[in-house]
């Protein structure tokens, strides 16, 4: 530092903590208390130090990177010290109550009267559809749109999510809370991060419900735009309930070109008819391949997610439309076994493309204005 640049004032440091957010919560670090002290020296040395939410943070490399960045940007600082330390029980609670409130019991946000997020239960009648596939895409999708998404890997029993997104880390608990993990913009719960290896899942119904009740109470999603459920097969337990705790939530069918498989997936889009759900669309799912020739080869058949789409239009008596055909590709396949979404990693091919337009019309759909604060005045 020359000797005509002074020391950079507690007030410049502590802005420029402002602006530094903890990687799981996304707020500022300054907001929610986690700045436990700032000293700074005559010759510019400035030491920080912050409270970790729990022992052994997943994220502490990330914070401690984040906060020498910020402050080292500061004019003056000349270098920078970062100390972690561990929040107490009574600082936990008090975070967890500016966060989720002081309720005895967590709640669902999403089943709320104000909730302003789209939630989309993602249904397929049978497995083996690319109904995993298509959710990871359109989250990742509608993540770089820049929307706030969350993904609920519900499928327990064939949970596949979590490698799907490459969302390989294990969720941080804060007290009740539950962080999140994130990957290319998405927060992802799945019951394959609390279970060691490839350890089987062995539940009954009373057991799912309890799983999918704390994904979606207990877990701290923040301000979603939207969260995706990948829902297991059929019309079962994970359905109904998903039904009961989110009553707002939406259904999109996904299906592939057969009949044999479109009238699986009728029985999946139906199920609105009974749980009064709204159905936002069909995705019809390996339509045909493209040949080097051009050609486009119909490997399982045609017609079935139009099939689909119709019937569920006559069944509950609004139009539910076919939202997209996504050709037959390989690299869908790769991706996800990758961690690496090919909206994201090849976004110009013909599946990305058709996916990036379900997204995008997902998207954009008018969320209403229930729960918004309106900038009128009486007169």
């Amino acid at each position: 530092m020359s000797s005509t640049q002074s020391a950079p004032t507690e007030d410049a440091v502590r802005k420029a903590l402002s602006q530094v957010e903890d990687p799981e919560i996304r707020r500022p670090i300054t907001d929610l208390g986690m700045v436990k002290s700032v000293s700074v020296g005559d010759d510019g040395a400035v030491g920080v130090e912050v409270y970790l939410t729990v022992k052994g943070c997943p994220m502490r490399e990330t914070i401690t990177r984040r906060v020498t960045d910020a402050v080292s940007a500061v004019e003056g600082v000349s270098s920078v010290q970062v100390e972690l330390d561990v929040m107490s029980d009574e600082q936990r609670t008090e975070l967890r109550k500016m966060l989720r409130g002081d309720a005895a019991e967590p709640r669902i946000p999403f089943a709320e009267p104000g909730s302003m997020t789209r939630v989309y239960c993602v249904a397929s009648g049978k497995g083996g559809v690319g109904k995993s596939s298509v959710t990871v895409n359109l989250a990742a999708a509608m993540a770089k749109r820049g929307l706030s998404v969350g993904v609920v890997d519900a499928d327990i029993y064939g949970h596949s999510v979590p490698r799907m997104l490459g969302a390989g880390g294990k969720p941080t608990q804060v007290e009740k809370m539950i962080m999140p993990p994130q990957s290319h913009g998405v927060k992802v719960i799945s019951i394959g991060m609390f279970t060691p290896g490839n350890t089987p899942v062995v539940w009954r119904g009373p057991m799912l419900h309890r799983a999918l009740q704390q994904f979606l109470a207990d877990v701290f999603w923040g301000d979603l735009d939207v969260l995706l459920l990948d829902l297991p097969p059929g019309t079962g337990d994970v359905a109904l309930s998903t039904a009961q705790l989110i009553p707002n939530a939406e259904i999109l069918v996904v299906t592939t070109p057969q009949q044999a498989a479109a009238e699986v997936a009728e029985r999946a889009g139906a199920i609105a008819m009974q749980t009064r759900q709204r159905v936002a669309g069909v995705v019809e799912n390996m339509s045909w391949m493209e040949l080097p020739d051009g050609q486009r080869m119909e490997v399982f058949g045609s017609g079935g997610g139009q099939l689909v789409a119709d019937s569920l239009s006559r069944s509950i008596g609004t139009d539910v439309p076919l939202l997209g055909q996504v050709p037959l590709d390989p690299r869908l396949r790769e991706a996800g076994d990758n961690g690496t979404p090919l909206v994201l990693e090849d976004p110009d091919s013909p599946a990305a493309a058709v996916l990036n337009d379900i997204a995008k019309r997902l998207s954009t759909r008018s969320r209403g204005l229930a729960g918004k604060l309106l900038s009128v005045s009486p007169a």
